[in-house]
């Protein structure tokens, strides 16, 4: 088959894919872990390749414990013997570490790089660190931006990105440069919650969000 340059041909399989690198707003990558299944084949249910899936996931998670715990330990709480931010973390990336199914093959599988992960956490952690781990874990999950914003970390941190174009084929990564102003850590009240309010005009304006 022919492909884009940046695309690799998979030898196994009659497809392709593209590195992370190549990402673009037409091609990104897909959620094995939330189960997408394709509807552009006539029998499958859920959403298409590069859709966001519809199917329901947990609202909280024991793995959160961990990262609220560890963030409260960069941020000056007192932890108990064995329970530092980055003994928390190391628990997180031990379990991560182990594979023990394999979904798209449909049959157990065990592979063990828990001692590898953990091996590379850095001996000190922040709450950078802890971001980027959170990022990993919940992957896809729609937990990044009310981090990020909470953290107040938005604009350090994602104030720039690479992403090709929209062209498709195009993986050629550029830079983009955002400015996150400070009001856009903060949703605009919706217009329709502010027209069911007995206020006037001027109060109703004064309610708003600053900048909206």
């Amino acid at each position: 088959m022919v492909v884009n340059p940046g695309d690799a041909i998979l030898s196994f399989l009659p497809d392709f894919v593209t590195a992370l690198s190549g990402t673009s707003r037409v091609t990104y990558p897909g959620t094995w872990k939330l189960s997408n299944y394709r509807t552009d084949n006539g029998t499958g249910l859920g959403q298409g390749v590069n859709a966001g899936s519809t199917r329901p996931f947990n609202i909280a998670k024991f793995s959160e414990l961990y990262f609220v715990a560890a963030e409260a330990a960069v941020k000056g709480a007192t932890t108990k013997a064995g329970k530092s931010a980055r003994e928390l973390i190391n628990l997180i990336r031990a379990r991560a570490g182990k594979w023990k199914f394999s979904r798209a093959q449909n049959v157990a599988k065990t592979t063990d790089n828990s001692a590898a992960m953990v091996a590379t956490t850095p001996a000190t952690i922040d709450i950078n660190y802890i971001l980027a781990e959170s990022s990993r874990e919940y992957y896809g999950e729609g937990f990044r931006w009310y981090d990020l914003a909470r953290t107040q970390k938005w604009a350090e941190i994602a104030g720039t990105y690479k992403i090709a174009s929209v062209t498709k084929g195009d993986h050629t990564a550029v830079t983009v440069t955002r400015s996150i102003l400070p009001n856009l850590y903060l949703r605009p009240i919706p217009q329709g919650q502010l027209d069911g309010m007995e206020m006037t005009a001027d109060e109703k304006a004064a309610y708003q969000n600053p900048g909206y």
